[in-house]
């Protein structure tokens, strides 16, 4: 499912990753360096570090405990919203760079969600009331729609969302939104000071570009204030990706540097 051949371990969870809502902004990355995990660095492209607004639907999820996946009661369908950067880590050997992200938040609907990926990664999970608005054709080939999500606050309303014209994609080689749509590790700072590496599986993604695309949050409130600056203006790039099945591999401790 994704270009790279490395399997690194037994399979954790997979699902599908849909309709996901990309709204991408430059920031100073100066802003981002207590927050790079040991062992990573940050990535760039075109000089330029990004974070990224993104919302999306997590949809028929099953936990591999062996080779088949078992769905859980309840919490096979949801949408999840993250803020998240890009790093990338040196390799040994002939293997490339392993481009990554890192989540500065992720929300989720419900309290077992949360709960089950703080255990199993250390990532900065939390659950919050949430509602979405999808105006896509099933065929995932309509000339415009909306796409957006929400989560509530305390008794606050947040969204994001975009409005997408044209048909869907591959992104060019090279190209922002290949940068954006295709990294395919996971790095999570732990308690301790080190860091888990996970890793995440798909093939290429389509995108629609976004004619209009709009974040509507409390920054300094959900994300603290650091990220308010780089949040409050426009985003730098929007679009929409279809998304595919995923498959998310069990983290491991990176050795000390």
């Amino acid at each position: 499912m994704t270009p790279s051949r490395t399997r690194t371990s037994p399979k954790f969870l997979s699902a599908q990753w849909r309709r996901l809502v990309m709204l991408n902004y430059e920031i100073d990355p100066g802003v981002l360096s207590p927050l790079v995990p040991a062992g990573v660095e940050l990535d760039t492209h075109d000089g330029r570090t990004l974070v990224s607004m993104v919302g999306f639907e997590f949809l028929d999820t099953r936990l591999h405990a062996g080779p088949v996946g078992v769905p859980v009661p309840y919490h096979r369908n949801f949408d999840e919203i993250n803020l998240r950067f890009y790093v990338r880590r040196e390799t040994a050997g002939a293997e490339a760079a392993r481009r990554g992200v890192v989540f500065v938040k992720e929300i989720v609907p419900r309290p077992a969600l949360a709960a089950v990926a703080r255990l199993a990664y250390g990532e900065r999970y939390v659950s919050r009331p949430m509602r979405h608005r999808i105006e896509l054709a099933d065929d995932g080939e309509t000339p415009a729609g909306l796409v957006g999500y929400a989560w509530r606050e305390g008794r606050t309303w947040q969204r994001l969302h975009a409005e997408v014209t044209g048909a869907p994609a591959l992104p060019e080689p090279g190209s922002h939104e290949e940068f954006v749509t295709e990294h395919y590790w996971g790095y999570a700072a732990q308690r301790d000071g080190s860091c888990v590496e996970y890793q995440v599986e798909h093939p290429r993604w389509r995108v629609w570009q976004a004619r209009h695309a709009e974040l509507d949050c409390d920054v300094a409130t959900v994300y603290g204030p650091r990220f308010r600056e780089a949040l409050r203006t426009a985003p730098y790039s929007a679009f929409v990706a279809d998304g595919s099945g995923v498959a998310v591999r069990r983290g491991r401790r990176l050795p000390p540097a």
